[in-house]
């Protein structure tokens, strides 16, 4: 029996969820909450935080973490691209200030490259690019675990006073809201899985609309405290040309790097797929910790390396789906010959 994979359009279109960030970040524009609207809209959004990782929590199976170690070296491999390589890229980028970004663009796209790595569309990528999935579930599984932990004390060791001033009661709220929230999920686990498991769809929805409450929360900060006045078309532009370099840096690098390392071809997608991209999910509940008033700056160039590495990883999937397979004594055979099972 064949097996069906995810399908992707010919011309992948924007993300609506995406399309919903933006809506969410116009009404932040035009209906910017203030006084104790914002108050309120705050202690939501710090709830929000705290139960979206609470989820993440509860959600992570223990026993398949455990057994996706026995791969430790392409797990290594996504995880020195995703908080190695990245971050490198991202300290380099200050050479661009100020004369193609503002240090405060520079701060969001140094904190860009510190998020963890994406879990969904890392796998439905890879699989249909005929890559190795469970490498996926696992290798994006681990970065977020690990990007619970490393990605703030990250921002504090290169951010410094630019991510608002880090300072122990800024580690504290990070301990509260993120670390504490993800413990209590996997100690309840046992508990709440089946729940999860069965309500899985109605959860996504939950988790989606927390953050686009921490990004209308950031946003109408940022709109009250006037930072957007900062930005300009021109220097978007510029955002987003670094962007695509950084993107086919870590494309390139993620792909022939591991090829170097005498991965096979499954391995590599899988790799290239998990290694080269970055997670709006988590990196904007932790902005809003992180950063304070100023998130919305701060998420601007996440959100929109999100939609990049969308397109681009799309056509990329593509492509790799009609390369030759590869068989244990490395010869080859087209997709359409090849034996599928």
């Amino acid at each position: 029996m064949s097996r069906r994979t995810p399908r992707l359009p010919s011309w992948l279109p924007v993300d609506p969820y995406i399309m919903a960030l933006i809506g969410t970040v116009v009404l932040a524009a035009l209906l910017p909450a203030s006084g104790t609207a914002a108050d309120v809209a705050g202690g939501a959004s710090t709830g929000a935080v705290a139960f979206l990782f609470f989820l993440y929590g509860a959600r992570l199976s223990t026993a398949e973490a455990v057994e996706g170690l026995k791969h430790w070296r392409l797990h290594l491999t996504v995880l020195a691209c995703t908080f190695v390589a990245f971050p490198l890229l991202g300290l380099a980028s200050r050479g661009l200030v100020p004369y193609v970004l503002t240090p405060q663009l520079q701060s969001g796209l140094l904190f860009l490259c510190l998020v963890p790595s994406t879990i969904q569309s890392s796998i439905a990528f890879t699989s249909i690019a005929r890559g190795n999935v469970p490498a996926a579930i696992c290798a994006g599984s681990f970065s977020s675990i690990a990007g619970i932990f490393v990605t703030p004390l990250l921002a504090a060791a290169l951010l410094g006073n630019n991510g608002g001033g880090f300072s122990a009661d800024a580690l504290l709220k990070i301990g509260v809201q993120l670390l504490l929230p993800f413990l209590a999920g996997q100690l309840l686990r046992r508990w709440i899985g089946g729940f999860l498991t069965r309500h899985k769809k109605i959860l996504g929805l939950v988790d989606r609309g927390s953050i686009l409450l921490v990004v209308y929360t950031a946003f109408s900060e940022g709109m009250v405290a006037g930072i957007w006045h900062q930005v300009t078309p021109a220097r978007l532009g510029a955002l987003l040309a670094v962007e695509a370099v950084l993107l086919a840096a870590m494309l390139a690098l993620s792909w022939y790097g591991a090829k170097r390392l005498g991965f096979g071809r499954e391995d590599r997608i899988a790799i290239q797929f998990a290694g080269s991209k970055k997670s709006l999910a988590s990196g904007l509940p932790m902005a809003s910790v992180l950063f304070g008033a100023q998130a919305s700056l701060a998420v601007l160039p996440l959100m929109l390396f999100h939609q990049m590495q969308l397109m681009v990883c799309a056509v990329i999937a593509k492509r790799r789906a009609r390369d030759p397979l590869e068989d244990a004594s490395g010869s080859t055979a087209s997709p359409e010959t090849a034996p599928v099972g």
